[in-house]
């Protein structure tokens, strides 16, 4: 039975507003003795960073738009090589990006990414509707997007290295759910936001406004965020995370000193593995529903929604489970949540002629983001210091973005395109390279999550990348 319109509008905000309310009351409460004022001028701190980047992300996976919305559409072809380079982009950045951020501070290099991405944003809205004009556009949004994604690597390192100096140990586990949520908004700004901008307005206003809204926040970000307890007139403290600052390391130094930790060099693995699934499921649901005929099935029309929610309850529930029957040891949850990844995938085989399998996919994400949550945040300040963080948020953030490089290249490469190769593609069954492409990769990173089963790091981090 169809739902009334209205409703079908007003359900998925009030799903999230649940989602939301739950995950808050059920976060645990630390009181560390903060004064008033403190906790005030840290709000002001964290919650403008917070949501530059969850614009960025609107102003990251935007180009989405551009596969169904006009008849100028990007083939799902040119979409894949277009975003497989970018994230190629994104995870070399960190050799660059993340020991300037380390150098030049948080701060700094968010206003640089927020104001970096806006400029790139803007490009690609002004060519984005010229396809078969006097320039090649696939090969000019390729570039743009590349810079694109440059710009946008720096949010990740910079959000860690405002916010470690900020938070005790004891209380990142609570903002982790909290500051999950905004970044969880940035999926819902880049699906259903952009969609109802492209459909409403114009495509290009799908990449106008992330960066009208971004140059905003890079304004705001200027007048409000500090590095540091102290430089925003307020006292520095002990962060209780047996880390001392120690020397700022070169980038080789970093690297050596990480690759001797057995422990991170397979969460290093794992993450790999996380990008490959996490693109294998955000970026191609929606090319597969559109070319099998189901754009007006509730999934494809809230698909941003249910990415939020995902996100937001996987990120949470994954910390919630690791610090309540595990001693905050990550290996187990993320075993476990691979297993789903593992199961999900055969489920989804058998399931690519019914609408299940958009639930399938969302449960999928939810596993999947978890995982990526728990992984990415733990390995910042508990092995680099306070002084080396963007270096080593960088190199884990960017396998997450190799893993989707080379997961969009191969999806791209051997699934159908619903312009290309119709009615071939309108066949569900013509996709079952689909999940048979995310099983293997699925199974390598259950095996390599168990080998994490007894690894506890010394401290926590905020880490949803």
């Amino acid at each position: 039975m169809a739902l009334p319109p209205w409703l079908s509008e007003l359900l998925p905000i009030l799903i999230l507003l649940a989602v939301i309310g739950i995950v808050v009351t059920r976060l645990p409460r630390v009181d560390l003795g903060h004064s008033r004022a403190f906790r005030r001028r840290r709000v002001l701190n964290w919650l403008p960073a917070g949501l530059t980047y969850a614009f960025l992300y609107m102003g990251r996976y935007n180009l989405n738009v551009c596969t169904d919305t006009t008849i100028h559409a990007l083939s799902y072809h040119e979409f894949s090589n277009i975003s497989s380079i970018g994230k190629l982009v994104y995870g070399l950045s960190f050799l660059l990006n993340g020991p300037l951020t380390d150098k030049l501070g948080g701060r700094k290099t968010i206003i640089l990414s927020a104001v970096g991405a806006a400029v790139a944003n803007l490009a690609m809205g002004l060519v984005v509707l010229k396809k078969g004009g006097d320039f090649n556009v696939v090969t000019v949004l390729t570039v743009l997007y590349a810079i694109n994604m440059y710009f946008q690597s720096f949010g990740a390192v910079s959000i860690v290295k405002i916010n470690a100096p900020w938070f005790h140990v004891r209380e990142r586990g609570t903002f982790g759910g909290i500051f999950g949520i905004l970044i969880s908004l940035g999926l819902l700004f880049a699906y259903d936001w952009s969609k109802f901008i492209a459909e409403h307005l114009d495509v290009r206003f799908a990449f106008f406004v992330p960066a009208g809204i971004l140059m905003i926040f890079a304004v705001v970000d200027t007048l409000l965020v500090r590095d540091t307890p102290g430089e925003a007139g307020q006292k520095d403290f002990d962060l209780g995370d047996g880390q001392v600052e120690g020397e700022r390391l070169s980038l080789v130094e970093v690297v050596t000193r990480m690759a001797k930790n057995p422990a991170i060099i397979t969460i290093t693995l794992v993450e790999f593995c996380s990008g490959f699934l996490r693109t294998g499921i955000m970026d191609t649901y929606k090319p597969f529903a559109s070319a099998v005929g189901r754009k007006q099935d509730f999934l494809y029309q809230h698909w941003g929604m249910l990415n939020c929610i995902a996100g937001i309850l996987g990120g949470v529930i994954a910390g919630l489970v690791s610090d309540r029957l595990f001693q905050a040891r990550r290996g187990p949850v993320a075993a476990l949540l691979y297993g789903v990844m593992v199961g999900g995938s055969v489920i989804a085989f058998f399931t690519l002629g019914s609408s299940a399998v958009g639930w399938v996919e969302v449960a999928m994400l939810f596993a999947i983001i978890g995982v990526h949550g728990m992984l990415s945040g733990t390995a910042s300040m508990d092995f680099a210091g306070k002084k080396n963080t963007g270096i080593a948020v960088g190199i884990i953030d960017g396998f997450v973005y190799f893993g989707g490089a080379l997961g969009q290249k191969i999806l791209g490469a051997t699934l159908p395109d619903a312009k290309a190769d119709a009615p071939y593609a309108a066949d569900p069954q013509h996709w079952q390279r689909w999940p048979m492409a995310m099983l293997p990769v699925a199974v390598v990173g259950l095996l390599l999550a168990t080998r994490l089963w007894n690894a506890k790091p010394k401290g926590s981090n905020v880490g949803a990348h």
